[in-house]
């Protein structure tokens, strides 16, 4: 698994959606400007979200992006693959995009075997994080941020 820019602000633009989970919707210019994406990338990712069930959309000038279900609901799993595909880092360990292998016995392949276990601790993290938890980590960098600043001489 690579995570792509795309992937990356995907997940970021989440993240910022989930911190502002209570606020209703929020519209593109703001999260393209507080999470540093260009704004017509965003409009992209975001619409590909949407599409992926991830968020929801309003239209109109009071219009914006919320997410479609609460943070806790959402796991890193499912957005990544929805933006980049399969999470294996080869594609005959893959459990939803399975690619037939090149090596002469599949079931003997040393290789596979060890990527089939970096593609189970990469799917067991991924499915056990969701984007409340980025939500949880922002907060807490933040915080620790802030602290910090104020024990500056």
């Amino acid at each position: 698994m690579k995570l792509t820019v795309r992937g990356e602000y995907a997940l970021r633009a989440l993240t910022h959606l989930g911190l502002k989970y209570s606020a209703g919707v929020i519209q593109i210019p703001v999260i393209s400007a507080v999470e540093n994406i260009p704004k017509r990338f965003l409009e992209q990712i975001l619409n590909d979200l949407r599409t992926g069930g991830f968020v929801e959309s309003r239209r109109g000038v009071a219009g914006g992006y919320r997410l479609a279900k609460p943070p806790s609901k959402i796991p890193l799993a499912a957005v990544i693959r929805h933006i980049e595909g399969a999470l294996a880092p080869i594609g005959c360990v893959s459990e939803n995009y399975y690619e037939k292998c090149n090596c002469p016995d599949e079931a003997r392949c040393a290789l596979r075997s060890v990527m089939k276990e970096v593609r189970d601790a990469i799917a067991n993290k991924l499915e056990g994080t969701t984007v409340a938890d980025l939500v949880e980590r922002a907060e807490a960098l933040r915080a620790a941020k802030d602290v910090d600043s104020d024990f500056v001489i």
